[in-house]
This record gives C-alpha cells, sequence and structure tokens, in this order.
C-alpha cells in the first residue's frame, strides 16, 4: 500500500468507489465545513477539498481537509500550482502528511484572472504533471524536487490526477496526456462530468488501448443538473464540456426539476458502471452536497465497504526472530523447538530475499537516483489549451 487510506483500500481492493466534493467556505466557519462533511459521511469512500476553486479566495484545503477527517470522512486534498512555488508546495505535501491526510489530487489550477483578486500573480512554478512526479519521487525515493534525500517520515500519500475527456482535440489526444500523469504517478484519476456517454466510452476506449486502465484507476466524474439554465450553461458557454440535448429535453420537460436532475446523474453512473475501467464515480455537487446521498441510494451504492478503523502499515523486514522453550524437558521439547528455530530461518531468508529483489528492482528503475526528466517532460502547449478550457469552467 502506497498511502494506507480508504480511497486506496477499496479501489485496489475492486469495489466500486464513490467519492464526493466539498468546497470550503470564503471564510473561516469550521462549522460549515463539519455540516457538509456530515451531509456526506458513509454516503462516499472519500471527499475532494477543493484548493480555492475557480481561484476564489476561500479556507485552505488542507485546514479544511482536517475539518473533514475529525468528522470521521477522508479527505482528497486538492492542490494547485496557482499560488505556491516548489518550495510552498513541499512544505504543505510534508504538513498534509503529518497530520493524517492521505490522498492528494495535483491540479494546474484555475488561473487567478477568473477569480476575485484577477490582479494576483499566479506562480505556476510547475504544472500538474511536473506536480506529479515530484511528490512521487518524494513518496518513492525519499527525495525533495532538488535531490536531497528525505531522511525519514517522506509522505505518504496517494496522488490523483484529473482528465477531461472531451477536450479535444480527439479521444486519442486525450488518452495519450492521461498516459503522461499515470507516467508521472497517478494512482487514480477524477474526470471532467460527463453527460455524454457515448463519447465518454470513446476515450475509455483509447485508454484501454493504450493499457491505463490497469496502470490508473479512473473515477467517472458526474453531477446533477440543478436546473434547465445550469444545463444550458454548461453546453453553450463551458469549454470542455459536452451536454446533450437529451438532457435539456429531460429537465425542460420535468415538474420537479432537481428530482429530474437526481435521476439524470443516477443513469449516467449506471451506464458508466457498465464500461470497462471505470473503477468508481466522482460525485461532483458542490453547494448541493445534500443531493448526494439520494444519489447515491438510488445508483444503488448506497453501502459503502467497512475496513477496520486506523491505517494498514506495511511490515517491516525482519533482522531476527527469537525462538523459546516453553520450559518442557526432554529430547521432544528439543525437537520441537529446533524445528521451530528452522522454520524461523527460513522465514528470514525469503523476507531478505524478497526485500533485496525490491531494493534492485527500483535501484533499476530510478537509476542513479537523479530525477528523470523524461518522466517530467511536458507538451507545454497541450497543457495550456487544456486549462485554459478548465479555467474557464465556474458551475
Amino acid at each position: 500500500m502506497k498511502s494506507g487510506s480508504r480511497l486506496e483500500r477499496i479501489l485496489t481492493s475492486g469495489e466500486f468507489a464513490v467519492t464526493g466534493e466539498l468546497g470550503p467556505p470564503k471564510n473561516g466557519n469550521a462549522e460549515h465545513v463539519r455540516e457538509k462533511a456530515r451531509l456526506l459521511k458513509g454516503n462516499v469512500d472519500a471527499v475532494n477539498i477543493t484548493d480555492c476553486q475557480t481561484a476564489i479566495v476561500r479556507m485552505s484545503s488542507i485546514s479544511a481537509g482536517l475539518l473533514t477527517l475529525a468528522e470521521g470522512v477522508e479527505p482528497v486534498i486538492q492542490m494547485t500550482c496557482r499560488d505556491r512555488n516548489r518550495i510552498g508546495m513541499q512544505s504543505d505535501i510534508l504538513g498534509a502528511a503529518a497530520l493524517g491526510l492521505k490522498n492528494l489530487l495535483c491540479l494546474t489550477g484555475d488561473h487567478q484572472k477568473f477569480g476575485n483578486h484577477p490582479g494576483s500573480k499566479g506562480v505556476f512554478d510547475m504544472d500538474s504533471i511536473q506536480l506529479l512526479g515530484m511528490v512521487k519521487t518524494m513518496r518513492d525515493e525519499k527525495k525533495f524536487q532538488c535531490g536531497e534525500l528525505i531522511k525519514s517520515h517522506e509522505p505518504k500519500l496517494f496522488l490523483g490526477a484529473a482528465a477531461n475527456p472531451f477536450a479535444g482535440p480527439s479521444e486519442q489526444f486525450r488518452a495519450a496526456r492521461l498516459a503522461k500523469k499515470v507516467a508521472n504517478g497517478a494512482d487514480f484519476v477524477q474526470t471532467q462530468i460527463i453527460y455524454n456517454v457515448e463519447r465518454f466510452a470513446k476515450f475509455m476506449e483509447a485508454v484501454r488501448d493504450l493499457g491505463l486502465h490497469k496502470k490508473v484507476h479512473i473515477l467517472a466524474g458526474v453531477t446533477p443538473p440543478k436546473s434547465v439554465g445550469m444545463a444550458r450553461y454548461m453546453k453553450s458557454s463551458v469549454p470542455g464540456m459536452d451536454v446533450t440535448d437529451e438532457v435539456i429535453k429531460r429537465m425542460q420537460g420535468a415538474k420537479d426539476k432537481e428530482d429530474e436532475g437526481i435521476n439524470i446523474c443516477v443513469d449516467i453512473i449506471r451506464q458508466v458502471r457498465e464500461i470497462e475501467g471505470v473503477a468508481g464515480v466522482h460525485i461532483m455537487a458542490i453547494e448541493w452536497e445534500s443531493a448526494v446521498p439520494e444519489i447515491v441510494s438510488r445508483a444503488g451504492l448506497a453501502t459503502r465497504p467497512v475496513f477496520a478503523d486506523g491505517p494498514v502499515a506495511l511490515a517491516a523486514t525482519v533482522s531476527a526472530i527469537e525462538v523459546r522453550s516453553t520450559g518442557d524437558a526432554g529430547e521432544e521439547s528439543d525437537a520441537v523447538l529446533a524445528a521451530a528455530k528452522a522454520e524461523a530461518e527460513q522465514i528470514i531468508a525469503a523476507a531478505r530475499a524478497e526485500a533485496a529483489q525490491f531494493r534492485a528492482s527500483a535501484s533499476s528503475v530510478s537509476g542513479t537516483g537523479a530525477v528523470d526528466q523524461a518522466r517530467i517532460e511536458i507538451d507545454e502547449a497541450g497543457e495550456d489549451a487544456m486549462n485554459e478550457k478548465e479555467r474557464q469552467m465556474a458551475l
């Protein structure tokens, strides 16, 4: 296990995961976060804590994440590259790990010109792909981005990334971009909101052609449209979104718009569950968290997997096993003791051999230990094109 988080355990066990989203307030009201967390508790396996989404000042994701964790809901901390350089990001990563936060979603971030401080300076010292590579190096190689060793307590984090199947120019291009994030350390991926399931299925076909569905856990993004106006706005004004005419018609013809929005979301969940490679759903109901329990219930996902409390610790390599006699005298007890010692030595030898094999494998991957620059190489034009579309999205 890379982090021992609940989300990691669910995904690696093959269970269908459900994650939600929680937007921190534009103030320091801790109770506001707690109330939202209580709405989601028991209905999702983990909840994303956004990082000043749409570049609007809000309570920090780490602070809100800690409040959420205290309510018994596992957080996925979002981290963007807009407001921190690599020094600040690595510092916050260590701090989040020290506080017991185990999941991190790496994003480039909405441009500041779309927020409430358009004159502020964006940092963008690196992008989401490079951020993934940096955190993976901190976790797996115990090194800061500069190459300096982390002597102990490296951040054990389950790493996530975002993907937009509809941003263009093609499903194959989007799958290739996703491959870069997987190569740089993404353990799970949450997609843009899906309304056109047919196009999403084509994207997943391209993902399977690259074998990515076997390397990363993909969670399909869904959201309930709350009104006809919201659906129309997403269709006409949000780049990278594909809202079908059928969704618009269903919302127009519904007497209870909110209930029909929930039904649409549930129908999409049922459809994406049938697509090979989809490991879960990410329900984005920002400022409508109360809809999540009903969505989960109607979709047949209300019974969430239960794990024993507490982190799953990695077993340490055994260096010695001491076998003591029970105190019984005679040749029979001596024979039992000798057999036990022999078995213990076999266990030690096997453990040492496995550890040596692991170290050799890790060494062959990391080489001299230097940061693999090819791994973090990016297509800057593609990243900028994608982010300009993502930055304009404000639901």
